[in-house]
């Protein structure tokens, strides 16, 4: 089976089970997204946490405008039929990931379905383990004389209003993170302890001679 799409077919993906989940603090808009689209293509499932943290080259101010005059791109006879421009940081980076794609087609459909964006790190990624596009890094990619702009807070200023609650659930979640860790060392340290004391090393001894 495969896609047909004018004169070009394609075949149809292998569809990954396993969720792939990308931090995006810190890295580029533009070049993670035509990563995500690439992968997405391909059949695997991208989440995206902490989109309001990506960055995107060029000064505030630049970019700020840049999107108003994309807000006013509207109907005239009647504004309400479109296009709706989305407020939040998350919605941003899935319509620039939109954009690399194959247009108005199931490939295209079944790709965009398979990517999940979120403000934060929401549960349950919050207990996951979060991967970077090194390709993608700002501090990589971009000379640190040229300046960027960051998502939050230019969508603070055109209209979204959940950039304090997301950062308030951000605190919470680093509280909790840092004390579940520092538990998981006095465990650690702990269990080290008790595997040197010569009780453990008695029962030790015994299980291995009946093969443990």
């Amino acid at each position: 089976m495969s896609y047909t799409n004018t004169s070009k077919t394609y075949k149809i993906p292998k569809v990954s089970k396993k969720e792939i989940l990308i931090d995006g603090r810190g890295h580029l808009l533009g070049r993670l997204a035509s990563v995500v689209a690439k992968h997405l293509l391909n059949g695997d499932h991208i989440t995206v946490v902490r989109c309001e943290d990506i960055n995107q080259t060029g000064s505030h101010i630049r970019n700020k405008f840049k999107f108003i005059q994309f807000l006013r791109k509207k109907t005239n006879t009647n504004p309400k039929r479109g296009p709706i421009h989305e407020r939040a940081p998350s919605r941003w980076f899935a319509r620039v990931v939109r954009g690399m794609l194959p247009t108005k087609n199931r490939r295209s459909t079944e790709a965009q379905a398979r990517l999940k964006t979120f403000e934060g790190i929401p549960p349950p990624y919050d207990t996951m383990k979060r991967l970077v596009v090194p390709e993608a890094l700002r501090v990589v990619k971009l000379s640190s004389a040229r300046r960027y702009s960051t998502l939050g807070v230019l969508a603070s200023q055109l209209g979204w209003k959940h950039a304090e609650l997301i950062k308030r659930l951000e605190n919470v979640r680093r509280e909790a993170a840092g004390e579940f860790y520092a538990n998981k060392k006095v465990a650690a340290k702990a269990r080290t302890e008790a595997s040197k004391s010569a009780d453990v090393a008695a029962i030790d001894a015994e299980l291995a001679q009946y093969g443990y």
